[in-house]
């Protein structure tokens, strides 16, 4: 026996008597001004589509749990990382392209987001990273000007070569990370086949106020796999959309996809006085020096029920963190805090928490101050400013951060210590040689395709400084006089 269906109704509830026919004078027409039922239905349609992401703007997401394996309450008060082995946490995972834009081939070049949101018991935690562990820059300032070099012309409305080499080739401090992009890492074979890194060190804090520095790292269970340029532009031409399918194919066949989290914890003053920088992203904290913990794993297990509730309209922030979890002074981590939010303000609107997707579980209607504002609901009739005498909202003094100094003269300084190279020159000599091989292929056919014959010198003069082979095969590639390379 069928169940009966339900009426159609419009948004404001009223019951639809026909969803084919509009209303007109006579059988030929004119449509009719008074049927308001068109009207709603055309101006809903006009507005379906919100700005996409500025960054980030095509990917996949689904839904999962966290699942601790070990019990990390000596490190940080996190009441994530905090407890028996098998506690749960359920979360949600979100994979992209960085530059392109929502209808862009899956396979193209190009580093991967990797943003997760926990939704734990003091509230929404995410951890907003790529599949590779540095960046491009260090300083916020640079970041709108990077991603410009990796969007349109602004005159010819294409995809530019020219544009993000030149600004790689002024930006050295970028080096590291073109490295990795231009290596196999920049061609996932899936985004179940990629690590994901959460690129800052952040602070932990226990509950005796005792702080540690850490850096997240994701592995994959399902094997890091990369696919060649053939095969990813092949894809391209074939199936643009082959990342997203994957991932949802995976999860529909109950393939649940898996990656375990690792931390490096890094002591309080022994990072302070590292080797290099620990704040630096264009930097990596070796392994070797500080190895991996794990923590537990999770899996992604349910796919959304609406592409645009449960992933379109889902905003991360490394804003969003938690008891036991503080920021570092990382310069493009500070920036970030800002930037993201403020994106999905402008993206989804103020209270873009209110929606399903990002509204913590811990809490049905989260009490604050922050009231009315577009889409604004369930404010109840509580005080709308503090102090006050009318039982408002309270402070949880538990929450505050752990204080810390700052000392220094104002000004605008070099990021970090200029040492631009030796991290792109350890990763070059660690790719195997057939992977030498390419990188250095891959170099040609995207360096070795822009006009400006400085941009080409600049460029591979950096990696010339960061392992000589390297920039003597570079320049090979590309035909330039090494007298050029060496600035002879």
């Amino acid at each position: 026996m069928s169940k009966k269906k339900k009426t159609l109704r419009t948004a404001a509830g009223q019951p639809w008597a026909d969803n084919n026919h509009s209303l007109t004078a006579g059988k030929r027409g004119p449509v009719l001004m008074q049927d308001y039922q068109l009207i709603e239905k055309l101006a809903h349609f006009d507005r379906e589509r919100i700005p996409e992401r500025v960054v980030h703007a095509k990917g996949a997401g689904a839904q999962g749990v966290f699942v601790l394996t070990h019990d990390m309450s000596k490190y940080t008060k996190a009441d994530i990382f905090n407890g028996k082995k098998g506690k749960k946490t359920p979360m949600m995972a979100r994979f992209s392209e960085v530059a392109g834009e929502a209808g862009y081939p899956d396979t193209v070049r190009d580093v991967r987001g990797f943003a997760l949101k926990f939704y734990t018991r003091d509230g929404n935690y995410d951890i907003v990273g790529n599949n590779t562990p540095v960046f491009f820059i260090n300083d916020p300032l640079k970041f709108p000007d990077f991603i410009h070099s990796q969007k349109r012309d602004p005159q010819t409305h294409l995809r530019s070569q020219d544009m993000q080499w030149d600004f790689w080739s002024h930006s050295p401090e970028s080096c590291h990370q073109v490295t990795y992009l231009m290596g196999d890492r920049g061609l996932p074979a899936s985004y179940r086949n990629m690590n994901g890194y959460g690129s800052h060190t952040f602070k932990w804090v226990n509950k005796d106020g005792q702080v540690y520095w850490v850096k997240y790292h994701f592995h994959t269970q399902q094997g890091v796999k990369n696919m060649s340029a053939a095969t990813a532009a092949k894809i391209a031409g074939e199936d643009t959309d082959y990342f997203i399918k994957d991932l949802y194919d995976a999860i529909a066949h109950k393939n649940y996809p898996t990656w375990k989290v690792y931390v490096q914890i890094i002591p309080y003053e022994a990072g302070m006085h590292y080797k290099h920088d620990i704040f630096d992203v264009t930097k990596v904290v070796s392994k070797k020096d500080y190895p991996l913990h794990e923590v537990g794993y999770f899996t992604l297990n349910k796919n959304p029920d609406n592409y645009f509730d449960d992933v379109e309209e889902a905003a991360f922030s490394p804003a969003n963190l938690v008891p036991g979890v503080e920021a570092s002074p990382d310069k493009l981590l500070q920036g970030r805090l800002f930037a993201y939010k403020d994106a999905e303000r402008y993206r989804l609107g103020v209270n873009f928490e209110n929606l399903p997707v990002n509204r913590p579980h811990n809490v049905k209607h989260p009490a604050n101050y922050e009231q009315d504002g577009f889409m604004a609901e369930h404010q109840g009739h509580q005080v709308n400013y503090e102090p006050n005498g009318e039982n408002g909202p309270v402070e949880d003094h538990a929450a505050k951060i752990k204080p810390y100094d700052v000392s220094g003269k104002a000004d605008s300084y070099d990021t970090y210590a200029p040492d631009y190279y030796s991290a792109a020159g350890a990763l070059y000599r660690l790719y195997p040689k057939a992977e030498q091989d390419r990188l250095i292929e891959t170099l040609k056919s995207t360096l070795g395709t822009v006009k400006s014959h400085t941009t080409k010198v600049l460029e591979t003069r950096q990696f010339y400084h960061a392992d000589h082979e390297y920039g003597e095969r570079v320049a090979k590639a590309l035909g330039l006089d090494m007298s050029e390379i060496k600035g002879k």
